[in-house]
């Protein structure tokens, strides 16, 4: 079952996605202070093409990360095709065969002799014997060496398949892991995902919004929200993006600053449920005490000092441990407004 799934996720051409290590450089830049003496898992993550493994392996001593792992999936369409940070290890390493491996790091030195460590080094470092490894399976996350792989982890750093968001979180937590991964905002919107964040076992990074990745050179062309650059190279942008992640960062302490007064006319009430509505974070009123709707992105200004998650309404059935509040209607369980449906609003109640 492991497998098709995965497979069937391949479809999705979020897996294919590749992040810029200027995304990577922006939020990691605020958790070195977490890396320090930690064993690093990036399992998502070709350590020739991806930028998370190129991110940890070249500043390897300046985290002073105790290890680092990184494992690929060998059923990847694009893998050892879109970029490498070598010369020519695809050629003697990945694609003489296309197998699942793993990368075992625990120490970079100046193995070029320039009196600094780099990529250089990385490289030379790639071709010492037992560092590169091929696994006995097909690198998926839940295989068992894989999952053995992940018990050694503390933190675990990726961009894990959309697709797949649900059951590589739920792997995360069985084994009681610290992570940072990248994932959609409207996974807010899942039951799982929504659990965590209203019991603050989760929650958002720094960076949210629109990010730009490479794809692959059979990418269909988009008339929006897609570019090529002077080198040929694709660039896809997907919106709504987050870092979620249950490290405790500054960020999730910094106070939300209210711009708007509460006043009854401009907030109206659902019709099937007790609350007011709130169309965009910012309007989310000082002065007002009870139940607000508010959209999925307010999880990336929640503060949990100021705020109660109490439940999440949606288009899905009627959920009372997800509702949170009484639901009055019969059928149809989304938020509406003088009988129109709206967006999934997650509830929140200011703390006093």
């Amino acid at each position: 079952m492991a497998n098709t799934n995965l497979h069937n996720s391949r479809r999705d051409k979020f897996v294919e996605f590749y992040t810029k290590l200027e995304d990577i450089e922006n939020e990691l830049y605020h958790y070195t202070e977490f890396f320090e003496g930690k064993t690093i898992f990036c399992n998502c993550d070709d350590p020739y093409e991806s930028n998370f493994f190129y991110y940890f392996a070249t500043r390897f001593n300046d985290l002073k990360l105790k290890k680092l792992i990184c494992t690929c999936y060998d059923g990847s369409p694009v893998a050892y095709t879109q970029m490498s940070f070598f010369d020519d290890m695809e050629k003697t390493v990945a694609q003489k065969n296309r197998r699942a491996y793993k990368v075992v790091i625990t120490e970079v030195k100046d193995l070029d002799g320039n009196g600094a460590t780099n990529i250089d080094d990385v490289d030379l470092l790639l071709r010492q014997k037992g560092v590169v490894e091929r696994l006995k399976g097909n690198g998926d996350f839940r295989s068992a060496e894989c999952v053995e792989l992940l018990k050694e982890a503390d933190i675990v750093v990726t961009n894990p398949p959309f697709s797949l968001f649900r059951e590589y979180m739920a792997q995360l937590i069985e084994y009681g892991k610290q992570f940072l991964i990248i994932g959609k905002i409207d996974a807010a919107a899942y039951k799982e995902t929504f659990s965590l964040l209203k019991n603050n076992k989760m929650w958002c990074g720094y960076n949210t919004g629109h990010f730009w990745y490479k794809v692959p050179n059979h990418y269909e062309e988009k008339s929006t929200d897609f570019k090529i650059d002077r080198r040929g190279q694709k660039w896809r942008r997907v919106g709504n993006i987050c870092w979620y992640t249950n490290l405790d960062v500054k960020k999730r302490h910094e106070p939300f600053q209210f711009t708007k007064t509460f006043r009854a006319k401009d907030y109206p009430k659902y019709d099937n449920y007790d609350a007011i509505n709130v169309d965009l974070v910012d309007d989310i009123p000082d002065g007002y005490w009870g139940v607000m709707g508010v959209p999925t992105s307010f999880i990336g200004r929640y503060n949990p000092e100021q705020f109660d998650i109490i439940g999440l309404i949606a288009s899905a059935g009627y959920s009372p441990e997800i509702v949170g509040i009484e639901f009055k209607g019969t059928k149809d369980a989304s938020p509406h407004i003088n009988g129109k449906k709206v967006y999934a609003r997650i509830l929140i109640r200011r703390k006093k």
